[in-house]
């Protein structure tokens, strides 16, 4: 996942909305969102094929995760899957703090990633790149390959999208799905510095990113309520953007 905005404890009716985008290789296998099999029957999720991990979903009791990586071409990398990190708290019994509280102890074994999983009563955010950890309050957040938060100008068009979309009244999902498929550049002085070479940094400052190897491979909205029940909603992209089809699951809210 590499960028993605989430409306916590803000809007009346939806305990949790997320909007994210995962941008890979196009050649890395990937199966669609779907509720995963025995033995992690309760994750619904797109699932990495490489790995077995990954990168946004939910679980049938209406807890939620996100994982993005962090961009640093200079820091180790290696080590378990980030895509674990979703996997394991999803199809787990720990709630939010006690998972990123275990995790924080092994942070460091993983290449850099930010992490979000969130349950009834917390959002949670871990990251080891640089090391950090903290219930989030109510309120828009984001994040994208930098820390959480940051003003990456895609990240603060994302989330102000997503404050925008969380005041109306009746609200359909098109303005986050617009939001998610925005291809706008960031102009070069509002460029984060990430060590990449610029002609990437431009690329990469787009919500969306269309390419024929790499790009946005699916766009993802969730949606939770106060009852634990809602829906995932994933869009899925081929080389060059190209619609491949979309899912959608419900979240029963089997309880705590």
């Amino acid at each position: 996942m590499c960028l993605v905005t989430l409306a916590w404890n803000s809007h009346p009716r939806w305990r949790l909305a997320m909007a994210g985008n995962r941008d890979e290789f196009h050649a890395r296998p990937t199966a669609p969102l779907q509720r995963w099999a025995e033995p992690q029957e309760s994750v619904i999720a797109g699932r990495d094929l490489r790995s077995g991990g990954s990168w946004m979903g939910v679980n049938a009791r209406g807890h939620a995760a996100v994982v993005t990586n962090v961009r640093d071409p200079t820091a180790a990398t290696g080590g378990p899957s980030r895509g674990e990190l979703i996997a394991s708290y999803l199809g787990g019994a720990l709630d939010a703090t006690h998972y990123t509280r275990a995790l924080a102890n092994r942070a460091g074994e993983f290449a850099p990633f930010n992490l979000l999983v969130a349950d009834a009563k917390t959002c949670t955010y871990l990251g080891n790149h640089p090391a950090g950890w903290q219930n989030l309050p109510p309120g828009i957040h984001g994040m994208s390959n930098g820390s959480l938060d940051a003003p990456w100008p895609k990240t603060l068009r994302l989330m102000r999208a997503m404050e925008t979309w969380s005041t109306q009244e009746t609200p359909t999902l098109d303005p986050l799905w617009r939001a998610l498929a925005d291809e706008t550049r960031a102009a070069d002085t509002a460029l984060p510095h990430t060590g990449v070479p610029i002609e990437l940094e431009r690329r990469l400052s787009s919500a969306f990113i269309r390419g024929a190897d790499y790009g946005t491979r699916a766009s993802t909205v969730i949606l939770i309520d106060h009852a634990g029940r809602g829906f995932i909603h994933e869009r899925r992209f081929g080389p060059e953007g190209v619609f491949q089809g979309e899912t959608r699951v419900e979240i029963p809210g089997d309880g705590e």
